[in-house]
């Protein structure tokens, strides 16, 4: 079963990335249009892109190595065969690595930093007290993952999934059923769509210019969508194992250990904060929400001391985020299909696959888009497949089972069928209106008329 459902991810894989080369040749006008080798109207790129894809997908023992590895060759098909956005040959790459440097470093801090967090939070008992207040059934089950849901809203959705990783540790002994630690990346990225500190995407609407309000709406979906996972994610691990029933007498809180995480969390959110509502003009020039994050850990180092062994697991499964991530920024994707609530629904899934920094960028760029929908799709989406967004790395790292597209797939289905859910209810609700046009946006773009869908009566 776990072979045939990881043989049709990689197919579903492939399937959801061959629409792009398509919208790139159609792209063909845009300022620097792509002018590299094609089999028909797809660009070689992705194919090599989708080969890495479908590799992680089948051999999930060897993820490092093929993400890694497919990152190389990639490059090396750039600097060889065909330009970079940014030039050709080794200047373009060079270039390019300028232009994404801060991304990927930013990702590399922010995962090693957030590995020693949920660690720390580990060891301050605080989850071992947690179940005198969580009900003893597949209802404390949901009260964690509505707790990791609230938790992304004001804090980094890695942040958030972490800590309910290390508190599943704890109420579960140990024995996390993975379906659950996909509902604990949808709770964690979910809770981020409709905060613009509580994700990348959200905070870069932010920055270029979008209300916080306009944003928020992608809540409605996000809830929903907590609900319809939520809950047989929660029956599926009760069943699996039983959430702690009582709390250890044994165990006492350290207050001091609480205060450390609360310290970096609360540096990583005054960062964020101040970065993006006062120096915006720099704030894409230095990872700055990582460097917070590891300033404020060194700087506790003399109260508890982090457990530093975590460190080359967590870089192993973060070079692993970042070369996928590496591959993803050097596809020639110039343009998205016009702004529609149809295009909004496939960006939540090719975001599974596709980074979605860059795609949210390409978004903001061409405008016309309502933001809580791009919000949601673009924050919830990657939620159904281990690596599509860096929560589910994050929790990768602690749980090592959880590398395997096809028994993520198999056991946590309810995600994507709640996105799919989450989205329509949206929909009928509030229905698609594009809102304002984020600074450097193309002009007043004019959606595609199945975008204009009123709310239901």
């Amino acid at each position: 079963m776990a072979v045939q459902a990881a043989l049709a991810a990689s197919v579903a894989i492939v399937a959801l990335i061959a629409p792009l080369p398509a919208e790139a040749a159609a792209a063909a006008t845009a300022d620097l249009p792509f002018t590299g080798p094609s089999i028909g109207p797809v660009p070689v790129e992705f194919i090599l892109f989708a080969c890495v894809l479908a590799g992680v997908a089948l051999f999930h023992h060897f993820t490092l190595r093929i993400a890694l590895g497919g990152a190389v060759i990639v490059a090396l098909y750039k600097i060889f065969f065909s330009p970079f956005k940014t030039g050709a040959g080794v200047g373009g790459l060079v270039v390019h690595l300028g232009h994404e440097w801060v991304i990927l470093v930013n990702l590399l801090l922010l995962l090693l930093g957030f590995a020693l967090l949920a660690d720390l939070f580990e060891k301050s008992e605080v989850p071992a007290v947690l179940p005198r207040f969580l009900p003893d059934d597949w209802k404390g089950c949901f009260a964690l993952l509505a707790l990791v849901f609230l938790l992304s809203g004001f804090l980094d959705n890695i942040a958030a999934a972490m800590i309910g990783g290390a508190i599943a540790h704890t109420v579960f002994k140990g024995k996390v059923h993975i379906g659950f630690l996909a509902a604990i990346v949808a709770a964690s990225n979910g809770g981020g769509a409709g905060s613009v500190v509580g994700d990348t995407t959200t905070t870069m609407m932010w920055i270029a210019g979008i209300s916080p309000f306009e944003v928020v709406e992608a809540y409605i979906a996000a809830a929903v969508a907590l609900v319809i996972f939520g809950i047989p994610a929660a029956m599926q691990q009760q069943a699996y194992s039983p959430i702690q029933k009582d709390a250890d007498a044994r165990a006492h809180i350290d207050w001091v250990r609480v205060g450390i995480v609360g310290f970096i969390l609360f540096a990583a959110i005054a960062v964020n904060v101040t970065v993006n509502t006062r120096f915006n003009a720099i704030s894409d020039r230095f990872p700055f929400l990582g460097a917070a994050v590891w300033v404020a850990i060194l700087l506790c180092v003399a109260l508890r001391r982090p457990n530093w062994s975590l460190l080359p697991g967590a870089f192993k499964g973060s070079i692993f985020l970042l070369s996928l991530v590496m591959c993803a920024s050097m596809m020639p994707v110039e343009r998205l299909p016009a702004a529609s609530w149809q295009t909004a629904l496939g960006l939540g899934f090719l975001s599974s696959v596709f980074d979605n920094i860059p795609l949210t960028a390409l978004a903001i760029k061409q405008g016309g888009y309502d933001w809580g929908f791009l919000a949601y799709a673009v924050g919830f989406g990657g939620s159904m497949i281990w690596f599509g967004s860096s929560a589910g790395v994050a929790l990768a790292n602690m749980y090592p089972q959880a590398r395997s597209v096809g028994q993520w797939l198999r056991h946590g289905w309810y995600v994507a069928v709640a996105y799919v859910i989450g989205f329509f209810v949206m929909l009928a609700i509030i229905g698609f209106n594009p809102g304002s046009q984020p600074r450097g946006a193309a002009g007043a773009v004019k959606p595609a008329a199945a975008a204009a869908v009123m709310p239901a009566a």
